[in-house]
């Protein structure tokens, strides 16, 4: 790939996702992006670039670059500390102030393959006597559309469901298909899937009592960094929690928010 193309690719990224490549991920660039090339009959990333030069407004193709380049890593109860703490600290304590309201809302905020939002799902439906009487809104939201699809269907490898999936909960809300496991329908009809870029999510979300946005930022420019964490402060309720990644930080973003005096890469909104 010449630097013309590259940078072009570059610049489209950070624009339409905040994506932040540096040249030395040329390769990696290159490698995902020729089969959207062959796939229109073109005969390499140069000619890629040219046609979205050429075609502007050509939103198809530019989501099948993003979708090209998004990575999609995640497994259930991934890193387990942080699920415990949301079983243990802070579940318990939204439970406490039986508020007349009784409503619990929880946002994955790229959800990837859906492993993150079932393994909360599975997680209150095994402590469901004790959320008798609430109403429980559990949204799921990605910038890829084709994830999104996969996510909402359900279904994961043999390899998939051994990554932190308790084999308890495994026969329990999983059905076999051949080599795949399907989530259960109780718990796939409690998650809404939503397409979201988070540099500009939908006015209509609505507010949060906890966010999980892990391992997103590490990917995002500085200024795409602070703008996606100033529209997740937006979604937040007066006191929610908010879910990074172990290796992310608040990007000195303190005025929005504080670390959880507990868990590492829990953060409690603060109001402004």
């Amino acid at each position: 790939m010449n630097r013309a193309a590259f940078d072009f690719f570059a610049d489209l990224l950070r624009l339409e996702s905040g994506m932040h490549l540096t040249p030395e991920k040329s390769y990696l660039l290159e490698s995902r992006l020729l089969p959207v090339a062959q796939e229109r009959g073109l005969a390499n990333v140069e000619a890629l670039a040219a046609q979205l030069r050429r075609e502007t407004d050509n939103k198809a193709l530019c989501q099948a670059v993003i979708e090209a380049m998004v990575t999609h890593e995640s497994s259930f109860f991934r890193d387990l500390a942080p699920f415990d703490h949301l079983k243990t600290v802070l579940l318990p304590a939204l439970l406490a102030r039986d508020t007349a309201e009784k409503r619990l809302r929880i946002w994955s905020a790229a959800c990837a393959g859906g492993q993150e939002i079932y393994s909360v799902a599975m997680m209150l439906r095994e402590m469901s006597a004790a959320w008798h009487g609430w109403h429980i809104d559990l949204v799921a939201t990605d910038i890829s559309r084709d994830i999104l699809r996969q996510a909402e269907d359900g279904r994961f490898t043999q390899f998939e469901v051994q990554r932190g999936l308790p084999v308890k909960l495994l026969v329990k809300y999983f059905t076999q298909e051949g080599d795949y496991w399907r989530v259960t329908p109780d718990i796939r009809q409690m998650v809404a899937f939503r397409h979201a870029n988070l540099l500009t999510p939908p006015a209509d979300l609505g507010a949060f009592d906890i966010i999980f946005c892990r391992n997103v930022l590490i990917y995002l420019d500085a200024a795409a960094r602070a703008r996606v964490l100033q529209n997740l402060h937006r979604f937040g309720k007066k006191d929610s929690a908010l879910f990074l990644g172990g290796a992310e930080g608040v990007c000195g973003l303190d005025q929005l928010y504080a670390p959880d005096a507990v868990q590492k890469g829990v953060y409690r909104r603060v109001s402004v």
